[in-house]
């Protein structure tokens, strides 16, 4: 439930609109529902700003399914599934009119009202074509929260070149998202470009001594470029988060 909802409801309940048990029974769910594989948070949309994702990868579909309709019973809030599969894709797509599936990104969007985009822009970039779905997810995240993001891909430091001649987007840029496998130095190189904050994504793109994206994360760790912030593995989801709360504090102070 949405602060504008909580205000509404307690308007019409002030106006007589409402008796008093529709009042408790919009309430007494809050702060959040218990259905016994899953608690889910409704209150975090108040605290947050914007609701709790469902995260797919080790639930079944059933349960994917559900916790998504009880979302929709509490809220009007567009509500994603990260990690999700085609079959979670098939069967949320029966419970709404205007559901979405990136693929690429392994997102679903149940969408439940337009969303308003930033002035402000979010930059992801990629060092490889390999690295595009996590690189998807992170703008997929962002795009779902409300933010202008503009995508580079394929701009490793094995051809600085590529990265060079798009200066003009990360000058452009209030924030970066910069994703890379192998040796993850791509993020490094950014931000000794720019004043503006990076998010590092590492992946598990790599040949073997890159043991699934921990030789990218020490990199990473380890960038003696100033400004650079890791995220988890293969986390596009947590780094379009992150981006997307920085971005917004980009866009108010843009207004103001």
């Amino acid at each position: 439930m949405t602060e504008d909802q909580i205000r509404d409801l307690l308007n019409r309940y002030k106006n007589d609109e409402i008796q008093t048990d529709e009042m408790v029974k919009n309430l007494k769910n809050l702060p959040f529902e218990d259905l016994g594989f899953a608690m889910i948070d409704h209150h975090r949309g108040l605290r947050k700003g914007y609701p709790e994702t469902i995260f797919s990868s080790g639930k079944t579909v059933e349960q994917v399914r559900d916790i998504a309709l009880k979302m929709m019973e509490s809220n009007s809030n567009n509500i994603m599934a990260t990690r999700a599969s085609q079959e979670v894709y098939q069967a949320l797509k029966k419970t709404s009119a205007k559901v979405e599936y990136f693929e690429q990104a392994r997102i679903v969007v149940i969408n439940r009202q337009p969303v308003q985009k930033t002035k402000t822009k979010i930059l992801v970039m990629s060092a490889g074509t390999s690295d595009i779905p996590v690189a998807e997810e992170a703008v997929v995240t962002a795009e779902t929260m409300g933010n202008t993001v503009e995508r580079v891909y394929d701009v490793g430091v094995a051809g600085i070149h590529r990265l060079l001649s798009n200066r003009h987007r990360i000058d452009a840029a209030s924030v970066l998202i910069v994703v890379a496998g192998m040796d993850g130095a791509l993020p490094s190189v950014v931000a000794g470009l720019t004043d503006k904050p990076v998010i590092a994504v590492p992946t598990s793109v790599g040949y073997g001594a890159s043991f699934g994206g921990i030789s990218a994360l020490l990199t990473m760790l380890n960038s003696c470029a100033c400004g650079v912030t890791v995220v988890n593995i293969d986390n596009g989801f947590g780094a379009g988060y992150s981006a997307s709360v920085i971005n917004k504090i980009a866009d108010s102070r843009n207004e103001s």
